[in-house]
């Protein structure tokens, strides 16, 4: 099967390598020309150290050869996914749409999914999620992922299509759970990584995921998610890695402000769009999300990290 990847990054093209590595011709695409040069003559990607690219996965800085794929996988991220949507809409029509990033877009507060669905409506639109870092992906190491499809009978297909000897994909039609779990959790893995940062402890970052958790299920049920999806692989499962390891780009971003420390500014950090995004949602359906507001008020510079723990500990106490 010829599999379209829209995206040269670690997540793209480990995912990719993964495809390929299963027997499939995969077709890469990315608009830096440099980048898919280098990736097509060396057969590395820098940003996966010590992976070998396979000869069947073929390198283009032109989009015909992507939109010649009938399955597109869409990991670019979700603040820059509405225009790419946009301006090749017509290209797009019919085919599947499968969007590899997490986030809340927010201008349009929609998930990748919905995105895809609203502009470009002749696609068939699915979103891939779940406890996963690249590097575990191109190094062919065991990955549990989901596979969301408003349509279960097209969801099967891409299932199929998608799975490999190291991937593991369950599906779901709950397109929103699987959304907000996936973006609500970088959230929280900023939250995660300012406490160690700032020296608050592990306890302190047990009680933010328990915390956290229920922040999650609060907004995701508010917009129409089916309660048991927070609990899975796209929830749950997400949220227990990105906010225990530091190859989490949001864990690593939430250290730096814990520490007080400069980040690289170049490093795509959805959860901190998808805080501010949160926090707008929250306001305007009336839902408690603290931790959610002073995430997006650090990110923001309107507080620091010692009132934003004052702001959280000195709320009222109740049961859990």
């Amino acid at each position: 099967m010829k599999i379209g990847i829209a995206g040269g990054g670690a997540f793209g093209t480990a995912l990719g390598v993964a495809l390929a590595l299963d027997g499939n011709e995969i077709q890469l695409w990315a608009r830096n020309a440099d980048a898919i040069a280098n990736m097509q003559n060396t057969r590395n990607n820098p940003k996966l150290p010590g992976v070998k690219l396979p000869p069947n996965i073929t390198f283009s800085a032109e989009l015909d050869p992507l939109f010649a794929c009938d399955t597109i996988l869409l990991a670019i991220p979700a603040q820059t996914l509405p225009a790419f949507l946009t301006e090749h809409a017509d290209r797009l029509q019919g085919k599947y749409l499968v969007a590899c990033c997490k986030g809340i877009d927010l201008k349009r507060m929609t998930g990748p999914a919905s995105t895809i669905r609203d502009l470009v409506p002749g696609a068939t639109a699915a979103m891939l999620t779940g406890p996963s870092f690249a590097a575990d992906i191109a190094r062919g190491l065991p990955t549990a992922l989901t596979l969301a499809c408003v349509d279960d009978e097209l969801g099967a297909i891409l299932q199929t299509a998608l799975s490999t000897t190291s991937l593991r994909i369950y599906r779901t039609t709950d397109t929103i759970g699987a959304e907000l779990g996936g973006a609500l959790k970088n959230v929280m893995a900023i939250a995660s990584g300012i406490a160690i940062g700032a020296k608050l402890g592990e306890s302190a970052r047990a009680a933010l995921i328990t915390r956290g958790y229920p922040e999650m299920q609060r907004l995701a049920l508010a917009l129409g998610a089916q309660p048991d999806t927070l609990a899975g692989l796209s929830g749950f499962g997400d949220l227990v890695l990105t906010c225990t390891s530091d190859q989490s780009r949001n864990y690593r971003y939430g250290l730096a402000l814990g520490t007080g420390s400069d980040f690289d500014q170049n490093t795509t950090v959805e959860g901190a769009a998808t805080a501010r995004a949160v926090r707008q949602l929250a306001r305007e359906l009336d839902i408690d999300m603290p931790i959610c507001t002073v995430v997006a008020d650090l990110t923001e510079n309107k507080t620091d990290v010692a009132s934003a723990l004052n702001t959280l500990l000195s709320r009222p106490l109740k049961e859990e």
